[in-house]
């Protein structure tokens, strides 16, 4: 045994702090650094299944009919160490999809249930999500009896809907597909508060003005899907909570109609927990000691007993028969009076003044005696408010439209980031289309692609200008919600044609030279607009001294103003695009923050991201012409100026009024202007790494040949029939 032996003898073998997040991070230590992880949170690398499997293809071999049958049979299978209300696992499977879903937020599309994200931190372990990791536990045998043939995504919704239609509720429909994430996505920004519910106050400007919340957030405090049950900031008042739950709701892509329907639904079958101390409950998920084995929240006094339960401190059942679709929720709401109380845990809600026994529902765990039911705040809400109570009223006079609107309104929330009908699976996916899938008809495949180039190339418009049309028709992409994109061609339809960032005079003037070009060759437009993209890429790789093909995949559709829903396109807006180095106005968030969304929204690695700068800049494509970042005497050859003038010491940057300057060391000749998103590819040493790449000697074409995929891959985007 050596010194260092001796030293180290009865020691840890760990360095601590080392395998563990205790450790300072880059960003720690260097506050302002930008984090790129954002666009590494989807590493495939993490994935067990391997790149060659697909998930789409795998469940489509998937019995359906079997596994709904073992869904419902386990519904009411009641297990000891987590027993079931009245046997009927029915409202916790409800309350699983629906936090699942109900993250999902419409300003950038991320959250949702379309992932299976509520596995991971940090929504494993939000309060408001408290206890539905013993739902995803109760689901376990059927994810190990099926496979990889259905996704956890997939899985915890089909047992929402599954659990309405085993308590009496005809159901809109049900569509497989959703793929599997294999870690949190850690980068998605919930808000900056640092800890749980706190006043909604932080995330306001003015609380008691609901559409001052904080963009892009939806939620109104920290760990909560939608509003505080117990009233704004847990403090009871029916009338204000209307107002918060309308811009929740809304935020979450929901109109009026939808939020009454949704609430009164969700409401109609289940109970809410809290008989007993919340004091006493043990540590969430990720908080949780290694022999709890994943679960939270472990309640000492549960006993094997539903009763017993504790989870949001508020106690009760809505309705007499919580495990039955029918009319309980109005009955029980508009028929009686309601006054303020206390749960056993303490939580603020409301019960009925002088209801009658037989009214009530029985115990959930002892079928002999009645309890009594309550509402929360946001209940109430429906009443007091004279907009949802009109609603609620329309429902009570015809149940069939109730079902009906709900049915629709559920499967809006389970389906809204599944993307457009096209992809559906299964036998229970809906024919009908919805507005909100952002219907596009098929387009023709069977035209001349070349003579479309041709008159394209003849067409006068100059090669910048078709780069930027065919940029800005596709980079509306999200790949969160799998909105926007090329696709559609909406970018000639209302909100998209007036957009800042989309040039309204120049767009209108290159659509009316492109226009005619697909009405003369049987194209569609969205095509056209594609193909000059192309067209342009091509001249100036030619230009650059290379002979690379842009590829293209005719097919694109033209939707129209009927099929698209104008109120909830305007949430796609750019307002930055650092590829096109353009900035609405000033923010708060830096400009290459904003590129880094952009980016990531669009589904783009860090190289790609790099590689599409680079060629952006050099082909002209900037906003109104901007010469920042366009460090080439060549503009319109696709070659690697940028990425060599930006990382050659012959050269310094200075900051100037507006932006900053490249100037020559020795003469101090202004050569070049630039942004901060130009610079920060030589700032940052991570994107430093990749712009060295592009600038020796030998990357010419690399470089052309990794844009011109990059370019394909934005295009292409929401292709979804030739994914």
């Amino acid at each position: 045994m050596d010194g260092n032996d001796v030293k180290s003898a009865g020691k840890c073998p760990v360095m601590h702090g080392s395998l563990t997040q205790t450790a300072a991070t880059v960003t720690d230590w260097w506050p302002k650094t930008l984090n790129l992880d954002i666009l590494h949170q989807h590493d495939k690398k993490t994935d067990p299944l391997g790149e060659a499997f697909d998930y789409r293809e795998a469940v489509k071999e998937l019995d359906f009919d079997a596994l709904k049958a073992d869904m419902k049979a386990l519904l009411t299978e009641s297990q000891d160490w987590w027993p079931a209300d009245w046997g009927h696992y029915g409202g916790l499977m409800i309350r699983l999809a629906w936090h699942s879903a109900g993250s999902y937020r419409l300003a950038d599309g991320r959250g949702g249930g379309g992932k299976g994200n509520i596995r991971f931190a940090p929504l494993n372990s939000w309060p408001d999500n408290g206890n539905l990791d013993k739902a995803r536990r109760l689901l376990w045998p059927l994810k190990k009896k099926y496979g990889n043939k259905i996704s956890w995504a997939d899985l915890i919704l089909l047992a929402g809907n599954m659990a309405y239609e085993s308590m009496g509720l005809k159901t809109f429909g049900f569509s497989f597909g959703r793929e599997d994430i294999w870690h949190p996505e850690k980068d998605t920004y919930w808000g900056s508060e640092r800890e749980w519910l706190p006043p909604s106050d932080t995330r306001y400007s003015d609380v008691s003005k609901p559409d001052t919340m904080e963009n892009p957030l939806a939620a109104v405090q920290m760990g909560l899907i939608y509003v505080n049950p117990e009233g704004v900031n847990g403090q009871p008042d029916p009338a204000k909570t209307a107002l918060h739950v309308r811009e929740t709701f809304a935020r979450m892509a929901m109109n009026d109609e939808e939020t009454a329907a949704l609430t009164a639904g969700g409401h109609t079958v289940g109970k809410a927990h809290g008989n007993g101390d919340a004091s006493t409950l043990g540590a969430e998920p990720e908080g949780a000691d290694v022999e709890n084995q994943g679960l939270g929240w472990m309640n000492p006094n549960l006993n094997g007993k539903a009763t017993n339960a504790i989870t949001s401190g508020i106690e009760g059942a809505w309705t007499a028969q919580p495990t039955k679709w029918d009319m309980g929720y109005f009955e029980m709401l508009f028929g009686h009076e309601w006054e303020l109380t206390k749960s056993p845990a303490g939580a603020n809600q409301w019960r009925p003044i002088d209801i009658k026994e037989e009214d009530m529902p029985v115990d959930p765990t002892d079928p002999t005696k009645r309890v009594m039911p309550m509402m929360t705040d946001a209940d109430m809400a429906m009443k007091v408010d004279p907009i949802y109570r009109a609603i609620c009223e329309k429902f009570m006079a015809d149940p069939a439209y109730f079902d009906d609107c709900f049915g629709r309104a559920w499967f809006k929330l389970t389906h809204r980031d599944l993307g457009p009908r096209s992809r559906y699976i299964g036998p229970d996916a809906p024919q009908e289309d919805l507005i909100w899938q952002d219907p596009i008809p098929a387009g023709s495949t069977s035209y001349d692609v070349e003579a479309v180039k041709a008159k394209i190339a003849a067409s006068g418009i100059s090669n910048a200008d078709l780069i930027a049309t065919a940029w800005d028709s596709a980079r509306t992409f999200r790949g969160s919600d799998l909105r926007g994109g090329a696709n559609g061609a909406r970018i000639r339809l209302a909100p998209q044609k007036d957009w800042e960032g989309n040039e309204p005079a120049r767009l209108a003037a290159v659509l009316a030279k492109l226009e005619p070009i697909a009405a003369e060759t049987g194209a569609s437009i969205a095509d056209v607009i594609v193909l000059g993209g192309n067209v342009a890429l091509e001249a100036a790789i030619k230009a650059a001294g290379f002979d690379v093909a842009v590829p293209f995949t005719a097919g694109r559709g033209d939707a129209t103003a009927e099929m698209t829903d104008a109120d909830s396109f305007s949430v796609l807006e750019p307002l930055a695009d650092g590829f096109r180095n353009w900035l609405k106005k000033d923010y708060a968030v830096s400009a290459e923050e904003m590129l880094l969304d952009r980016a990531q929204l669009m589904g783009l690695t860090a190289p790609e991201m790099t590689v599409l700068i680079g060629g952006m800049r050099v082909l002209g494509a900037n906003y109104g012409g901007s010469k920042d970042g366009v460090f080439t005497d060549r503009v319109g050859a696709l070659t690697t100026d940028f990425f060599v003038n930006l990382t050659d010491m012959a050269n310094s940057w200075h900051p100037v009024e507006g932006g900053y300057e490249l100037r020559d060391r020795k003469t101090g000749a202004v050569k070049f202007t630039a942004s901060r998103v130009d610079l920060v590819f030589g700032s940052n040493s991570i994107l430093r790494a990749y712009a060295e790449v592009y600038a020796q000697d030998d990357a010419g074409e690399k470089f052309v040949r990794d844009f011109v995929a990059a370019w394909t891959k934005v295009m292409n985007a929401d292709r979804f029939d030739i994914a």
